[in-house]
C-alpha cells in the first residue's frame, strides 16, 4: 500500500516514514504545501494522504479540498496542533477521512492508517484472503493453508497489493508505482522477477492446491477469479 505523507517538519516526517516504512508501507514525503499538492493530484495512485494541517505555500485542509473537487477519493488522514473541536469539524468538512492531534503515539496513527485502508475495500478485519491464501495485516503473516510462508518486503508489500485487488488484472505500471518508492529505479523486468519470488513460495510448494497467481499477458497480473 502506498502513502502520500506531507509534513513539514522533517523530524515527525522521516519518524513517520521509517515507522511506515517498516511496517511493510511504501511511503512518498514532500515537506511544502506546493509539491505536496502536485504530488496528491499528480499521476501517482496513492491508497492514502497524510497531511500536515498547518503547511509552507499551500496548508493542508485546502490540499484536502482540491483533492476532493479533483474527484479523487483516497483516505486522507490530517495532523495537527490544533485541538479544538471547531478545528476537527474544518478538517472534516473539507474533506477528510479522520483527524490527529499532536502529540501523538505512533502506535494511534498505525491504528488509524490501518481502519482508513479498510474502508475503501470493504475489508471488515486485518486478515486477507483469497482462497486458502491468508495475509495478516497486523502480524505481516502470510499462511497458504496452515503453512506459514515467509517473504521479504518487497514480496509481502507485492502480495498484500494483489490481495487488495483479487481477480482484478494489475498492470506493471500500477504496481511499481504502489509497491515501490518514488525514487526507485525499478523496470519492467524487476516486477517479473517478484512475481516468480512469489509464485515460488506461494504456489509451487502447494501443488495439491490450485495456482493462484495469473498472468494475463500483455496487461499484468491478477491472483485469485478471472481477470
Amino acid at each position: 500500500m502506498k502513502i502520500l505523507i506531507v509534513e513539514d517538519e522533517p523530524k515527525i516526517a522521516n519518524a513517520l516514514a521509517r515507522g511506515l516504512k517498516q511496517e511493510k508501507y511504501t511511503v512518498e514525503v514532500y515537506n511544502d504545501g506546493e509539491t505536496g499538492l502536485g504530488a496528491a493530484l499528480g499521476d501517482e495512485n496513492f491508497d492514502l494522504m497524510i497531511l500536515d494541517r498547518m503547511l509552507p505555500h499551500v496548508e493542508g485542509l485546502e490540499i484536502t479540498r482540491q483533492v476532493r473537487d479533483a474527484g479523487i477519493k483516497t483516505p486522507i488522514l490530517i495532523l495537527t496542533a490544533k485541538g479544538q473541536i471547531r478545528n476537527r469539524v474544518e478538517g472534516l468538512d473539507a474533506g477528510a477521512d479522520d483527524y490527529l492531534v499532536k502529540p501523538f503515539s505512533f502506535e494511534e496513527l498505525l491504528a488509524r492508517v490501518r481502519a482508513l485502508l479498510r474502508r475503501p475495500q470493504d475489508v471488515h478485519d486485518n486478515i486477507l484472503t483469497v482462497d486458502n491464501l491468508s495475509l495478516d495485516t497486523v502480524k505481516c503473516e502470510v499462511r497458504r493453508g496452515k503453512t506459514r510462508v515467509r517473504l521479504t518486503s518487497t514480496e509481502y508489500s507485492l502480495l498484500e497489493y494483489l490481495m487488495r485487488n483479487p481477480g482484478h488484472t494489475l498492470s506493471k505500471e500500477k504496481i511499481i508505482g504502489h509497491v515501490w518508492d518514488f525514487d526507485s529505479d525499478v523496470l519492467p523486468n524487476t516486477v517479473e522477477a517478484y512475481i516468480g519470488a512469489l509464485r515460488r513460495k506461494i504456489d509451487k510448494p502447494f501443488r495439491e492446491f490450485q495456482p493462484l497467481i495469473r498472468t494475463e499477458r500483455g496487461f499484468g497480473y491478477s491472483i485469485g477469479g478471472g481477470s
